[in-house]
């Protein structure tokens, strides 16, 4: 039986917002960018309609259940983060801070991203589609006509763009070829992630993993093969080509740390398979390996992987001249008294607070979601000192706190001996209705949600809040909105869900109030400020609606909003 939900939701209402605001900031070079997020947005929301109105059609995903399917949300979040970046560069460039060939790297990630988005919808149509033949032919067929229409017209925005920035038609040609593999990329990986981990996220989560993970891949992919044969690759395909090369923190953290780390499970699988098959030979029989052998291949391969290989990688690639354990080493005793006294401060809180958190949690009848607010309290008091005293070094911590959880994480859902049932029976006690057995995702998205603006606002950046829009929509807004609408909320947005105007009003205000006491510190530390008062109203109300109405993980979503909207 078909479902009936309305064409109009809060969420579906402050993403159009947010995606117009990003659209009318554009200027005229950019026009055919804002065209085809027009067209994306169009086509996301004709197939969340779709999805909703007859949810047994996405049953074979297995999305997580009390969530929407988010999907309108998920296709437009990174590419109108992508296209704020533009926006910013554009300003960038009219100062002479930034040059052409920077600009046509980002815009490539754009287009990136939203052929990924794209490519997404459109598998999620054709699967809907064969899915359910028996429904109405001729909603059917406008559908179709629609996202063809929607397709056609998105792929010439595209062509036109990128014909652009080209120098030649062997270039176009190219890079229209890169988009294609993003694309086929981005829907083979979508179908691993629901497949291998049923009921961990809804779709529109899944999608904005999605999209991000083959951009992020492709990136670096790029600049291997680029670096292997230099003169076959078009030069704003790779991140490095451009005078300003990658940090040598974000080498070692978005290189080496999180990119070893997320290859590491193919890498293993492939070891136990080589080490399974010379048993079987030497015994002449079927023989898996061993609870104790697997956890000893564990190790010494991550061991291997990390210390010997991913820093082989990172000096073919990067030129980078330094093993990155002993870069590490040097950067810290480089300024001894700040960044030792720094990590001991974050030593004793985590302790603290983990352990008095976890007490709570075996005890006490509070709720997980309230509980866990706590947690955003303690990134505050972590991150915020400093991100304004200690940026640098802010970055290598994020970095070096995402590899501990991605390791951690896989020792858990492996049970790796003799870490990984301790392990689990640990995090089930921090664990609320997002999260499975499977895959505990919350602190891995609020680690990101904090440390993703502050990744991307290196470089020019003349809107200095922006690095701080994890932490403030986070750490301040997204606890006060729960804290305020648990004790004092009475108005409910809507009947069936638990957040309230209280809530959001007390979210809006407390960021405000910290922005306030904020902008003139950062003045006087000569940080650019040049964000007008309204756009940041805009900015941080747009993110305290999204909060109220959306049902997608906000760690995830809700900073890169509120960043693409700081943007601007």
């Amino acid at each position: 039986m078909t479902k009936k939900t309305p064409l109009v939701t809060g969420e579906r209402v402050v993403v159009a917002v947010v995606v117009s605001r990003v659209i009318l900031s554009l200027p005229l070079s950019l026009i055919s960018h804002g065209f085809s997020l027009f067209l994306l947005s169009l086509s996301a929301f004709l197939v969340e309609i779709r999805a909703e109105t007859s949810p047994f059609l996405l049953s074979r995903f297995s999305p997580r259940r009390g969530a929407s399917s988010g999907i309108l949300l998920g296709a437009v979040t990174l590419p109108s983060v992508m296209l704020s970046k533009l926006v910013q560069l554009t300003r960038a460039i009219s100062l002479h801070e930034a040059g052409q060939d920077e600009l046509s790297h980002v815009t490539m990630q754009y287009w990136a991203a939203s052929a990924s988005c794209c490519a997404i919808l459109i598998y999620l149509s054709v699967t809907m589609s064969q899915a359910k033949r028996a429904e109405s032919l001729s909603s059917s067929l406008w559908l179709t006509r629609v996202s063809l229409t929607g397709t056609v017209f998105y792929g010439v925005a595209c062509f036109v763009s990128l014909s652009m920035i080209s120098h030649s038609g062997l270039n176009t040609s190219l890079k229209m070829l890169w988009m294609l593999f993003h694309g086929l990329a981005a829907v083979k990986l979508i179908r691993h992630l629901l497949c291998t981990f049923p009921s961990c996220a809804s779709i529109g989560e899944a999608l904005l993993v999605t999209s991000g993970l083959v951009l992020y891949f492709g990136d670096f992919l790029a600049c291997t093969i680029a670096k292997i044969c230099e003169n076959l690759i078009p030069v704003d395909l790779v991140s490095i080509s451009y005078g300003i090369k990658r940090t040598e923190t974000g080498i070692i953290v978005q290189v080496g740390l999180l990119l070893g780390l997320l290859l590491f499970p193919m890498v293993f699988r492939c070891v136990v398979h080589i080490y399974e098959t010379f048993l079987r030979k030497r015994d002449g029989g079927q023989r898996n390996c061993s609870d104790a052998a697997k956890s000893i291949l564990f190790f010494v391969s991550l061991v291997f992987f990390m210390v010997l290989a991913v820093p082989s990688w990172m000096q073919f690639v990067h030129d980078f001249h330094q093993h990155p354990f002993l870069w590490v080493l040097t950067f810290v005793f480089s300024e001894p008294l700040k960044r030792i006294s720094l990590c001991i401060y974050w030593v004793l809180l985590i302790v603290v607070s983990v352990s008095r958190f976890y007490s709570i949690s075996r005890s006490s009848k509070v709720e997980r979601i309230l509980l866990r607010k706590y947690y955003h309290l303690m990134a505050v008091l972590m991150f915020l000192p400093a991100l304004v005293l200690q940026p640098k070094f802010l970055d290598l911590a994020f970095g070096a706190a995402l590899a501990v959880f991605i390791a951690l994480e896989i020792i858990r859902i492996w049970r790796v001996q003799p870490l990984g049932e301790p392990l689990h029976h640990f995090m089930n006690a921090f664990t609320d209705h997002r999260d499975s057995e499977l895959l505990i995702v919350s602190h891995f998205s609020l680690l990101l949600g904090c440390a993703l603006p502050i990744w991307m606002s290196s470089g020019f950046n003349d809107r200095a809040l922006s690095p701080f829009s994890g932490i403030l929509s986070l750490g301040i807004g997204d606890t006060m909105a729960s804290m305020v609408g648990h004790k004092y909320g009475v108005l409910r947005w809507s009947k069936t869900g638990k957040k309230t105007v209280e809530g959001t009003a007390a979210g809006i205000t407390s960021v405000m109030a910290v922005c306030f006491v904020l902008v003139p510190v950062l003045a006087s530390m000569g940080y650019i400020l040049s964000q007008g008062w309204w756009s940041l109203l805009l900015a941080v109300t747009a993110t305290g609606m999204l909060e109220a109405y959306t049902a997608q993980l906000d760690n995830a979503f809700i900073p890169l909003v509120f960043y693409s909207l700081l943007c601007l």
